[in-house]
């Protein structure tokens, strides 16, 4: 684990269901490393967890990225 002040940081994540576009609302652990305080990093295990998502969203599968986040879907008027 890197060395740091430990905070939470927001990511969102886009894709198409069922024809509709949808965003996820994601929070992630992130870390203010003290070496460099000039933006959060995020550690090895959450890089890998933002890239399942992001293939979850890929594949349209809102039930298992609800899971993770709010899914906020644009329904049509």
């Amino acid at each position: 684990m890197m060395p740091g002040e430990r905070i939470k940081i927001v990511k969102w994540i886009e894709g198409i269901a069922q024809g509709l576009p949808f965003a996820v609302r994601i929070e992630l652990d992130a870390v203010i490393p003290a070496e460099d305080t000039s933006e959060p990093c995020l550690e090895p295990p959450t890089v890998r967890l933002l890239d399942r998502l992001r293939d979850l969203a890929a594949a349209g599968d809102l039930d298992a990225l609800s899971k993770h986040g709010r899914v906020y879907v644009r329904k049509s008027a």
